[in-house]
């Protein structure tokens, strides 16, 4: 499935809509650049197709392509964005899939992030709310998508987003950072899956969960060579890359990146 990426020529933190943002510590926009052409690049050494979306001027936060919406079956459920400050973007993620002939659905006025807040494992939809999507929105994503849902609520506002805390390597592999979750819903992602590596938060800070499998290779940040030797115990390797420009922002690797349906020859109606 091809990755979806924005380039982060308009990328800069100029508002504060979560603990990491600071607009007292500016972007080095030069230095962005290059961390996002290196996981550009390692995508493309590792045989992933990358499709680009084009940046718009005002829109800084657009270079997180995961929030764009949350795509299964060949469709995709938009982003209704919680601030203000993104909702600029949704036209723009419209389009974009419209353009690529695949179905679009909404949650209306309903609050949700895509592939932010709404992973897969397997063929299980884990959705998580507490401060970006709201509750009412999952099942609607569920229903949009056909698919069983798990809901996890989301308690630490560093991890505001459930890809920050939690990442699917395959249907029996989980990384998740139990800081981040309510009680119940620590015990619930320890059911969904055999194999789950508890995240020490620390490292899980450092957005090692915030990752992107490619076959055995696990793209992140650098805090994700902490976990070299739990990975490597279970068949893959570590590959961290420098994020600490997209970090101030809150974001990292897995936030820069959103598989998508291939491009459809006619554009389906929904």
């Amino acid at each position: 499935m091809p990755i979806l990426m924005c380039p982060p020529t308009h990328f800069g933190v100029v508002y504060e809509i979560n603990p990491w943002m600071h607009v007292a510590s500016p972007v080095d926009r030069r230095r962005a650049t290059d961390q996002w052409e290196a996981l550009r690049t390692t995508y493309r050494d590792l045989g992933a197709e990358v499709v680009l979306a084009d940046p718009v001027p005002g829109l800084p936060d657009m270079v997180f392509t995961a929030n764009a919406g949350v795509t299964w079956g060949g469709r995709v459920v938009l982003s209704r964005f919680r601030h203000p400050e993104r909702q600029g973007e949704e036209v723009h993620w419209r389009e974009l899939f419209a353009s690529r002939g695949t179905p679009v659905f909404d949650t209306a006025a309903l609050p949700f992030e895509g592939a932010g807040d709404a992973l897969f494992v397997g063929d299980t939809l884990v959705c998580g709310y507490g401060f970006r999507t709201d509750r009412a929105a999952i099942p609607v994503v569920a229903r949009a998508l056909g698919v069983h849902v798990v809901e996890l609520e989301l308690v630490d506002p560093r991890y505001y987003h459930l890809d920050t805390c939690f990442c699917a390597l395959d249907a029996r592999t989980i990384l998740f950072a139990p800081a981040a979750f309510a009680p119940a819903s620590r015990e619930r992602v320890r059911r969904l899956a055999p194999r789950v590596i508890e995240v020490p938060d620390g490292l899980a800070a450092g957005f090692a969960c915030n990752a992107t499998a490619i076959g055995d290779v696990v793209v992140s940040s650098e805090a994700v060579e902490g976990l070299s030797d739990q990975l490597r115990e279970l068949g893959y390797r570590a590959l961290g890359l420098p994020m600490g420009e997209f970090m101030k922002a809150g974001g990292g690797v897995r936030c820069l990146s959103l598989p998508v349906p291939a491009t459809r020859t006619r554009p389906v109606s929904t």
